[in-house]
């Protein structure tokens, strides 16, 4: 459906102005779709987020710092969420031997099986753009760079 049809809204200062607004709307559409999903596993986008950076670090662990670094959401709080992984079981933290006042996370084996889990619903996730061809989601993936350049 058009973005005119959706806000119920025909009329725009211009095409930058309806773009925004249309990368605004889908943004959110896409995020309640991702929480929706999640939310069958027991976890957050933001906790799934912190998983799958724990996973390219495996077996390395990392600081929370670094983490909130690599994260999507750069407002999240790190500290506050890898407490509540920590508390599901899915990782494990530990005090950094180089800098005592930073925390090392690590993805537990709990983690890694939940990430497979996941894994395995993944067409459902790639299922929420697939209305793209796989050649427009390149296009839409490089415009989306390109703007933030």
């Amino acid at each position: 459906m058009k973005i005119e049809e959706e806000i119920k809204q025909e009329k725009f200062r211009n095409e930058y102005q309806k773009a925004t607004i249309n990368l605004l709307f889908s943004y959110s559409w896409l995020l309640k779709r991702h929480k929706d999903f999640f939310k069958r596993f027991g976890i957050t986008e933001q906790q799934y987020n912190v998983l799958r950076i724990l996973n390219g670090q495996f077996p390395d662990a990392i600081s929370t710092s670094e983490i909130k670094k690599r994260m999507l959401d750069v407002n999240s709080d790190s500290s506050r969420i890898v407490d509540r992984l920590a508390l599901k079981g899915l990782v494990t933290k530990r005090i950094c031997r180089n800098d005592k006042r930073l925390v090392d996370v690590l993805i537990s084996k709990k983690g890694l099986d939940m990430l497979g889990k996941i894994d395995r619903h993944s067409s459902e996730l790639d299922g929420i753009v697939s209305n793209l061809t796989i050649e427009e989601a390149k296009d839409l993936s490089e415009l989306l760079d390109k703007m933030r350049n």
